[in-house]
């Protein structure tokens, strides 16, 4: 027998808290609102903020990485392609811009993948918000990286003598296509991030994919002088629209035609592998 039972004979009495004492401690206000779409993506957005808050070096990708692709290429063709390296900076920086900053959209597939192995996505569908909110929410993490990406090209090429004709709404036209396409195509990496195992195939994937695209357009020379078997390729490039839409909107003209394809590339990419990644995380 316990110390309690032989020293009083009896079993000691246990506290019964009262009906209005357990509603003064668990529910002593209304019920929180459900948070709205727009507001839980914000919040996911704002969760991908933090994870570069206290892991800077993500940062990598969009600052060394698009200095060096810069650098690397106007001195590596500017003298081959161009009477001086500054005179193909002027055509190259927006397709460069383009490409490294499209070639970042795949880090949101990989990152997808290495969160759902380790079951944090798991958890995000068990809380009470509109369930595509942490996909949504995480891409829009990401376009602050490709912003920062855009800009951080733009300020070694301004350092390098690129001047945009445009000035600076043909600037901002620019980069405001750019990011526009790149969050649409985002969609097609959370797709593989969702259907492949680890993040090592989802990076390979996406090299498999981007490599092709992002050299075989009009982002380093003119397509005139491909082959034709090449140039039909190219022609139907989604990168290709891009870069001849950034480059337009920079050099302070307009080019309807492949602004018009570049915004019905982008739509679909949401629709379809939007529709696909919500399909595939639903029945995860």
């Amino acid at each position: 027998m316990s110390d309690a039972t032989t020293t009083t004979g009896r079993a000691p009495s246990v506290y019964v808290p009262s009906a209005e004492a357990l509603a003064t401690v668990l529910a002593p206000g209304a019920r929180p609102p459900r948070p709205g779409a727009l507001s839980a993506s914000l919040t996911f957005g704002w969760r991908a903020l933090l994870k570069i808050k206290h892991v800077p070096e993500q940062l990598f990708d969009v600052t060394a990485f698009p200095i060096i692709m810069v650098l690397m290429f106007t001195y590596l063709f500017g003298g081959a392609l161009a009477d001086s390296p500054r005179d193909y900076l002027q055509f190259f920086l927006p397709g460069i811009m383009v490409t490294s900053v499209v070639m970042i959209t795949m880090y949101t597939g990989v990152g997808l993948n290495t969160d759902i192995e380790k079951g944090v996505f798991d958890r995000f569908r068990t809380l009470p918000v509109w369930r595509p909110a942490a996909l949504v929410g995480m891409i829009f993490g990401d376009v602050l990286r490709y912003i920062l990406a855009a800009l951080v090209i733009l300020g070694v090429g301004l350092a390098l003598g690129f001047r945009p004709d445009g000035g600076l709404l043909g600037v901002l036209a620019g980069i405001g296509l750019l990011v526009v396409f790149s969050f649409a195509f985002s969609w097609v990496w959370t797709f593989f991030g969702l259907v492949l195992r680890s993040e090592k195939s989802v990076m390979g994937v996406s090299m498999m994919v981007l490599f092709p695209l992002t050299f075989l357009s009009n982002v380093f020379v003119d397509p005139g002088t491909m082959p034709g078997w090449l140039q039909a390729f190219v022609k139907v490039n989604p990168i290709t629209h891009l870069v001849a839409a950034v480059r337009a909107a920079m050099a302070g003209s307009s080019d309807p035609t492949n602004t018009m394809w570049l915004l019905l590339w982008s739509a679909g990419f949401v629709v379809v592998f939007g529709t696909l990644t919500m399909y595939r995380y639903n029945r995860r």
